[in-house]
């Protein structure tokens, strides 16, 4: 078994991103969503085996459980052996949560103009991510979001995970403004954004899947930037 690492995961994978069946969401000539290079043939490979496991674990869980799905289920049920699973994943809350998504993330990010605010390019983000996934797999993402309000280790799990995309931010608002990216202040507003998208992910799935998500992180970034009125 591999050591447990923090995941790279957030409750909003953004358009770049594979989908469960280890596909890119929309098709491109050689280039991901990012702009980047497609992967070579072994990493495409890795990514494949990865949505393997993660199916087997999102169709067990809807089955059984959560707390009832073993790893050694999700093993047999993705045809590769519990070592396999763990070498992926170290912790079957990250199988859960870990996606692809980090290095795109940031590169949609560094995509948007350099003089627009931060706040903005996200919620920019975030709504074309939201635009794919709510198409391609909305199933995938209310689960996600779900087992974070019901199983404290997925959600202390995700939280842990959120730290490694606050620190991207941090990168990215650095160079956008100048500062350092270990400022206090730059540490603060990048972890700040942060957990207003996961707090938006629980209220979403804490009142049922009601509103449109795009609509309640507009409210999120819009709060953290105001402060909540009235």
């Amino acid at each position: 078994m591999t050591a447990a690492r923090t995941p790279t995961s957030r409750p909003f994978p953004v358009s770049g991103a594979t989908t469960s069946s280890g596909r890119p969401p929309a098709a491109g000539s050689g280039r991901d969503g990012a702009g980047a290079p497609r992967p070579g043939l072994r990493e495409r490979k890795k990514i494949k085996t990865r949505a393997a496991i993660r199916r087997a674990t999102y169709r067990l869980i809807e089955e059984q459980g959560y707390e009832a799905t073993t790893v050694e289920q999700i093993a047999e049920a993705a045809e590769v052996s519990p070592s396999t699973v763990f070498r992926y994943f170290p912790t079957k809350e990250d199988i859960v949560l870990t996606d692809e998504c980090d290095r795109l993330l940031d590169g949609e990010l560094r995509a948007r103009p350099a003089d627009e605010p931060l706040v903005d390019s996200l919620r920019a983000v975030v709504r074309s991510s939201w635009a794919v996934r709510s198409h391609d797999e909305p199933e995938i993402v209310r689960l996600r979001t779900r087992l974070m309000v019901q199983v404290p280790a997925v959600r202390s799990r995700m939280m842990e995970g959120m730290s490694a995309t606050g620190r991207m931010l941090c990168r990215i608002l650095a160079d956008r403004t100048g500062r350092d990216a270990d400022d206090l202040e730059v540490r603060v507003f990048a972890t700040g954004l942060v957990g207003a998208l996961l707090e938006t992910a629980l209220y979403w799935a804490e009142h049922d899947y009601r509103d449109d998500l795009p609509d309640l992180v507009d409210r999120a970034l819009a709060a953290f930037e105001r402060g909540p009125a009235h």
